[in-house]
């Protein structure tokens, strides 16, 4: 992202406590609404069910806040924190794939020694942080203040507060403060499951509006931030309920989610009250935004119909299927046990596969299996950018090209980037990048496994879930928020345009705060009345905050894998 226009520069970081550059916002407490999009908000807001939203939106500026690519949660809420883009940060999925071992690796704060996250840089200069329930914070680093880590937590038995020592007292009042209760499904429970499931995700939102305000009056704060993760999940497991197209079909639970999101407004309004009473600038923001999933996109099973890939004999295929359906039973996934890993879906046989998509999200992220890099490597250095620009071109070609369930033809993959290319950064600093990232049309989810013989599997009615898109959120207001004008296109005031890896810096000018050089967002000066005067300095070398190594036992990443898998993120 560009630079804010002609910074001024410093040789040294503030001294503690001091504000160098003059605040436009004393304090600032930040909402993170996890995957908000104004495609449903607006609507909500038009039919009265989320009035605080409405009144904050109206008394201050709103706007579209573009996610990163892929616009998924661990790499969007990762950039908000480090002002950094994932090709900086390294963090494009829940998973990584180690070239090296050809084994996957759940991400975590240990996979971010070396870069400084936002609250390191603020409590650094004396500010007090504090942080609640924000995704990609497990293990907890210390702070200068608290921090309850996020959903990708295993559970209430292990360590994710700082300081340790308010773990018992937190537990005491909230026994669940990790959020770790999955979507549940009975076959013969109906809307009594369904309105249970809703209940659960609405006290999420009011238990993380309780728990920020307790510690911040325990502990005191400058710059205060909960995220309210599970509306994400009330999208994911709601969307045929909430998109107008099928909306009428169930209006019981149509109602019933929307009651949801009007629990999540009332929670808001227990943070603004509090903002307003601390004298606090408020920020709104999502990592991304939501929309239909309505097929799943098999590159795997296009590689192998291209001759790319190879999977081992029926008899090795069937043990895998066995093996991965009698974990299913179990309610286990052995998904980071096994060796090779992704032979626990997909019996590859690598000494004759060129090239494999080793894990998915919403995108697919496509290996080649590169002589002298992995230990079962068969491609040639010499032939490795030629394999790279063919597979490209196919993914984007007519081969790709297919009918939906409505006989509109449509284009599988949109976008196939080579990292380096989209994120400006080399292969040497992040080895574990992949060598193609492959962006699916907005409506499909890229999955590693291959089922059946085609290469989309479109979803019925009664499968259709949501999923990610680009454009989150962004609303401003309080102390030193200008007021935006309604535009003229339907009288909306959602005028702002900004980036995700633009909070960071915003945050750091608007509490007065000198800006690292090396972040790779803009000031959003547009949101003030008073715009930010805008000061660098010299980014630090970021301190080791872990051991390194892997942050989770194997029981501890069989529960969170649970977690993500029932949302359809490591399929």
């Amino acid at each position: 992202m560009d630079k804010p226009p002609q910074p001024r520069s410093s040789d040294g970081p503030a001294q503690p406590g001091a504000r160098p550059v003059g605040a436009v916002a004393r304090r600032m407490l930040i909402i993170g609404l996890d995957g908000a999009t104004f495609d449903v908000l607006d609507p909500l807001m038009a039919e009265g069910r989320m009035p605080r939203l409405q009144a904050a939106i109206a008394s201050g500026a709103s706007g579209i806040l573009r996610s990163t690519i892929p616009p998924i949660t661990p790499a969007a809420w990762t950039t908000f924190l480090t002002g950094k883009q994932p090709g900086s940060h390294g963090i494009i999925d829940f998973e990584r794939y180690d070239v090296h071992t050809n084994k996957l690796q759940f991400n975590s704060t240990r996979c971010l020694d070396h870069v400084r996250n936002l609250w390191q840089i603020v409590g650094e200069t004396g500010l007090k942080v504090g942080s609640v329930n924000v995704p990609m914070t497990y293990p907890p680093v210390p702070v200068n203040g608290f921090l309850v880590s996020g959903f990708e937590t295993p559970g209430p038995d292990c360590d994710f507060v700082y300081p340790p020592e308010l773990k018992s007292e937190i537990l005491e009042r909230w026994p669940d403060p990790t959020l770790r209760a999955k979507w549940r499904r009975r076959t013969f429970d109906g809307d009594a499951l369904f309105e249970r499931n809703i209940a659960y995700i609405s006290r999420s939102f009011h238990q993380g509006a309780e728990m920020t305000v307790w510690l911040g009056d325990r502990l005191g704060w400058d710059v205060l931030m909960v995220v309210f993760k599970l509306l994400d999940n009330l999208q994911h497991k709601n969307w045929r309920y909430l998109d107008p197209r099928w909306s009428d079909r169930h209006p019981v639970r149509r109602d019933m989610a929307k009651r949801g999101f009007g629990e999540a407004d009332k929670a808001i309004g227990v943070l603004l009250d509090y903002a307003r009473a601390n004298d606090a600038t408020v920020l709104m923001v999502s990592d991304h935004g939501h929309g239909s999933l309505e097929g799943k996109v098999q590159p795997n099973l296009l590689l192998k119909q291209w001759g790319y890939l190879s999977l081992c004999g029926s008899g090795a295929q069937k043990a895998t299927r066995g093996r991965h359906l009698w974990d299913r039973l179990r309610g286990r996934t052995k998904r980071f046990k096994r060796v090779g890993d992704i032979e626990h879906d997909l019996a590859v046989d690598f000494s004759k596969t060129r090239a494999c998509v080793m894990h998915a999200g919403m995108a697919g992220f496509l290996y080649i299996n590169l002589e002298g890099r992995q230990p079962t490597g068969i491609v040639r250095q010499a032939d490795y950018e030629a394999l790279r620009d063919e597979l490209r071109d196919r993914f984007l070609g007519k081969e790709c090209h297919v009918r939906d369930p409505q006989g509109n033809g449509v284009q599988l993959f949109t976008e196939v980037h080579k990292p380096e290319e989209l994120y400006g950064c080399s292969r040497k600093d992040q080895p574990w990048m992949p060598d193609l990232l492959l962006v699916p049309r907005e409506s499909l989810a890229v999955v590693r496994k291959i089922r059946g013989r085609r290469a989309v599997r479109w979803l019925p009615y009664r499968r259709l879930e949501g999923t990610h898109r680009p454009d989150g959120i962004l609303v401003a207001s309080g102390p030193g928020v200008r007021q935006a004008s309604p535009s003229p296109v339907e009288n909306r005031c959602h005028s702002l345009r900004a980036h995700i890896v633009d909070c960071a810096p915003t945050i750091l000018a608007g509490l007065g705060l000198r800006i690292p050089d090396d972040m790779e967002g803009r000031v959003i000066r547009e949101i003030f009345e008073r715009p930010p005067v805008v000061e660098t300095e010299a980014a630090q070398v970021a301190a080791a905050t872990s051991q390194g190594g892997e942050a989770y036992s194997e029981a501890d990443l069989e529960r969170v894998t649970q977690r993500l898998s029932d949302l359809g993120y490591l399929e």
